[in-house]
């Protein structure tokens, strides 16, 4: 009995997806819950496990080839251990012609896949200077990608037999070579860029900027981290809890701030969903802390950790990045001193947080050593006047440099 592999069921706001890789071949053995193909869309990655175990069949649709919601992918033979591919696909085909006729002109003996062939033609690779590591010898996608990250990584050029210099060439130096790589934009990094494009072009987007002295807070940490780690099981006392807590508070007291527009209606969110800005190698992606303002400091250290270790797993969900009434991105862990952060539509606001430097300020009128952190507040012009703006921002950074004042509500 065959079992059929069908793409996810993709939510209203995801109309198709792109097949990115395949991580099994047909006539390969699968264990249950084991990736087969990851499908990029233009917010997530996602992932199509096996269903059971068994042995894939056939392979329906190619890598970079577009898909709709729960499109047939694949077949797989249940139980097993091993089963001839029952529909081959046309790269099978030529990958059998080349293995029969390794002497016609043009063609490799080495099995593999068009895709495969494209990215070996892209970079200029012969299939023989690539270790494969497929099932029969067959050459995969992944062992090419490989093979030019451990190229780059010897800061040597990859230079094929028929590209080789003339013996007489001094090449030990710097050479007159300009190289240039053209790859796709990802459907991530397309979505990223056209909604940050859209950001600056449909919104009237103004910044207005402060400092915050951190001492109290870094104090306040110092003193507490050890035993806060321990009652809260290994979660970690860092800033973004804090600061996450005081643009709750001062959400409520500028709802503008706290609102979006929607056509000719502004619509007043009455709930604190934070979204917090994690960097992953696609890009910027920001996961949703849904009621922040009932979640205590150490849910939001617990809850921002986890939402790094699914970014960089690509296993965050689409539920987990939609909607948001607020942004906070933390710049700072980059070491950014000053930045514009740009609105995350249809928000009307978004903090930035940057880099803690030491910088000479005055106290109680005197010049001391203070550990100082710019803060930006990039905000919808069209909703939220500079008055409330500058308003808000002042609001966190007093919550800051006194965080009791965080715990009290006041």
């Amino acid at each position: 009995m065959t079992v059929e592999i069908k793409a996810p069921t993709f939510p209203e706001s995801v109309a198709d997806g792109v097949v990115s890789a395949w991580h099994k071949q047909p006539g390969e053995r699968v264990a249950r819950d084991e990736l087969l193909v990851e499908i990029e869309t233009d917010k997530v990655v996602m992932e199509v496990v096996a269903p059971e175990s068994g042995v894939i069949e056939s392979i329906l649709v190619q890598e970079g080839e577009t898909i709709t919601s729960e499109l047939l992918l694949a077949t797989l033979a249940p139980g097993g251990d091993s089963v001839a591919p029952t529909a081959q696909k046309s790269e099978d085909v030529a990958d059998r012609k080349q293995v029969a006729d390794p002497g016609e002109s043009g063609v490799d003996s080495i099995p593999m896949g068009p895709a495969v062939r494209a990215l070996l033609d892209e970079h200029d690779l012969a299939p023989e200077a690539v270790a494969a590591t497929g099932k029969g010898g067959r050459l995969l996608k992944e062992d090419v990608l490989a093979h030019l990250k451990h190229a780059e990584a010897s800061a040597v050029p990859v230079v094929q037999p028929s590209q080789a210099r003339s013996t007489d060439v001094d090449v030990s130096g710097p050479t007159s070579e300009r190289i240039e790589k053209r790859v796709p934009m990802t459907r991530m990094r397309a979505r990223i860029a056209e909604r940050l494009l859209g950001a600056t072009q449909q919104t009237a987007m103004l910044t207005t900027f402060n400092e915050v002295n951190m001492a109290p807070l870094i104090k306040l940490r110092k003193q507490y981290r050890d035993e806060f780690e321990s009652v809260h099981n290994g979660t970690r006392l860092g800033f973004m809890g804090f600061f996450v807590k005081a643009a709750c508070e001062a959400l409520k007291r500028f709802p503008e701030v706290n609102a979006s527009i929607d056509g000719n209606d502004v619509v007043y969110h009455g709930y604190q969903d934070i979204g917090v800005a994690v960097s992953m190698d696609e890009g910027l992606v920001v996961p949703v802390l849904r009621d922040a303002d009932f979640m205590s400091i150490a849910d939001v250290e617990a809850a921002i950790v986890n939402f790094g270790a699914k970014a960089r797993d690509k296993k965050l969900t689409i539920e987990e990045m939609t909607g948001g009434t607020f942004t906070v991105s933390n710049g700072g862990v980059f070491g950014s001193l000053l930045s514009t952060p740009i609105l995350n539509p249809p928000q009307t606001g978004i903090l930035g947080m940057h880099t803690i430097q030491e910088r000479p300020v005055a106290l109680d009128g005197e010049v001391v050593i203070q550990p100082m952190m710019y803060l930006a507040l990039s905000y919808d012009h069209r909703l939220v006047d500079g008055k409330t703006a500058v308003q808000f921002l002042v609001t966190i950074k007093g919550l800051i440099e006194d965080p009791a004042r965080i715990l009290l509500q006041i």
